[in-house]
């Protein structure tokens, strides 16, 4: 990206390591992928915080959460997703998952 223009949080994070991860991270994923029009930007939130959710990922659903909040996805719709995902992802992972989900949502 050009040094006037924010950089992303993937070129904050890894930008001077792994600069070609970056690159498929903004370019392809968010470049392309999220922005198929297929699904709503509010669908592929919950997508992700669904897949995540299942995989045991908690550390990715700081991010994923709050760009659910920001891509039109309630609170109430979150928890109801996480809640309904316990029962096919499994407990521990929905408890992790919810947890997290109470610190970014509720800021505790």
């Amino acid at each position: 990206m050009a040094d006037d223009k924010e950089q992303s949080g993937a070129q904050q994070a890894f930008g001077d390591f792994a600069p070609a991860f970056v690159g498929f991270t903004d370019d392809v994923l968010f470049g392309q992928v999220w922005t198929r029009p297929q699904l709503t930007p509010k669908e592929c939130s919950l997508i992700t915080v669904a897949a995540l959710t299942a995989a045991g990922n908690a550390e990715q659903l700081n991010y994923h959460l709050d760009l659910a909040k920001q891509n039109g996805a309630t609170e109430e719709e979150l928890i109801e997703a996480i809640t309904h995902l316990a029962f096919y992802a499994g407990w521990p992972k929905a408890m992790s998952a919810m947890a997290v989900a109470r610190r970014v949502l509720r800021g505790d």
